[in-house]
This record gives C-alpha cells, structure tokens and sequence, in this order.
C-alpha cells in the first residue's frame, strides 16, 4: 500500500506512505490519491479531507527514477501518467482539502498545496519547486494556482529559483495558513478539519464550490500550457544532465 486511509469524525485522512522512497509519487500513489479523492467526494459521511505524509516527508516529488524510466522507454512515455489524474481529482474534488506539511514538500509536494483550502505545516519543513534545476516546466497549474495564491513576485521567486523556502517563509508568502510545532502539526491540523466537519456537508461544498469555480479555467488553461512546455524540456539537455547526476547519486 502506498496510501493510507482513514476515517474519523467525518475527516477522511489520507497519507502518502512510501516512505522509503520520501513519499515521493510514482503512478502507483498518483492513482490511489486521485481514486482517494474521488472516493471522498462521493462518500455522504465525508465532510473534510485531510492530507499528509509518512515518516519524515510530506512528498519528494515525482518519482525521479520512474521519470527517467519514461523518457529512456518510448512504450511507457506513449501511455500517458496518472498524474492529470490525480490532478483532475483535486480540481473536481467539492469537499474542503486540509495539507498538513509535515517534513519537505518538493515539486509536486509544494504545488499540490495550491489546491488545498488550509494548510498547515511543521516548523522544521521546508518546500521546493525544482524545476529549474530539473530543467523542465512548471506543472500541477502552480503558474496560474501559485500567484493567485501567494502573488506574483513569491510565486516568481518559487517557480524560477529552485531554492527551498522555509516555513516561516512559506507563511509570509501566504501558501502555509498556520506553522506548528512538530508535535503539534497532526494535532492542530485534524482540530481545524474537524471544526470544519461539524458543518453542514451541502453548505461545506457549496462554499467550496463558489470560492473554486472562478478558478476551473484558468487551472484548465495553465495545465494545457505546461503540459505542452514540460513536454518540450522533459529528455532535453538540461533535463537529462539533472537525472543522470540525480540517478547516478543513487537516491530514491
């Protein structure tokens, strides 16, 4: 299992359990949290979703091995990712998202947190957007969720540094709502979801539904732009020089 659910005052918990490799999402884990979501969605004692990782990572990102795998592999790069999956389903998802971030978030693991409606993380973590020093595109719509999140200068900094922020840095830019403790991250973050699982589900998704849908097609347009430039850059020069380094480094 790659995910972990549960269920608990009408908070469904889901948290990313590969620990081994950071969390980080091969297409195993990209399906079972859109399928995850989707569940959630659709399950009537359902009010809140809350998400985080196992271990001592929130997400490392995309599985940098099986991003290789792909462009080394012309069969499996035909076959698409389960990625715009997962990203569909938290776009279409009608329930509040709570992210506690409990240790580093990379790529993915920070540009998820634009879907979020509150997150929360640990004092002691840290989030990344590497793309420059992968050397490819942005993704998930962070070009279009990211400044209308924190503004457009932060978002720049975010997208075109591939420097990490700390959470002191996240709050001020505005992408964390509240930095915690350690010790206190699951336990603020699951008070705040279960305040707002006490709440009528209906009125719950349609709060959700009126703050998100304004936002649907510029997420729709962002993620059709970077999907075309991530396309472009992904097996070119510097894309292939940062996963050779990345891959011979031997990490997970």
């Amino acid at each position: 299992m790659t995910l972990q659910i549960s269920d608990d005052n009408r908070v469904r918990t889901l948290v990313l359990d590969r620990p081994e490799a950071l969390n980080a999402f091969n297409e195993e884990l990209y399906l079972a949290t859109a399928t995850a979501l989707r569940d959630a969605a659709d399950d009537p004692e359902v009010a809140v979703v809350l998400l985080t990782g196992a271990g001592r990572a929130f997400s490392a990102g995309n599985d940098l091995k099986e991003m290789q795998a792909r462009i080394e592999d012309s069969s499996l790069s035909s076959q698409g990712s389960h990625f715009s999956t997962m990203i569909n389903a938290l776009t279409e998802l009608s329930k509040p998202l709570i992210c506690a971030v409990n240790g580093v978030g990379l790529g993915i693991g920070t540009t998820i947190l634009g879907y979020a409606d509150l997150v929360f993380m640990s004092a002691s973590a840290r989030l990344k957007c590497p793309f420059t020093s992968l050397g490819v595109a942005p993704e998930a719509a962070s070009s279009y969720l990211l400044p209308q999140l924190v503004g457009r200068q932060n978002a720049a900094w975010l997208l075109l540094s591939s420097e990490w922020v700390d959470a002191a840095e996240a709050q001020r830019m505005g992408i964390a709502w509240k930095v915690c403790e350690p010790d206190d991250l699951l336990p603020e973050a699951r008070r705040h979801a279960e305040i707002l699982a006490s709440r009528s589900i209906p009125s719950l998704v349609a709060v959700k539904q009126t703050m998100v849908a304004p936002y649907r097609p510029g997420i729709a347009a962002a993620t059709e732009l970077e999907n075309a430039q991530f396309m472009e850059l992904l097996g070119g020069a510097a894309n292939a020089a940062a996963l050779a380094e990345f891959t011979g480094q031997g990490k997970a």
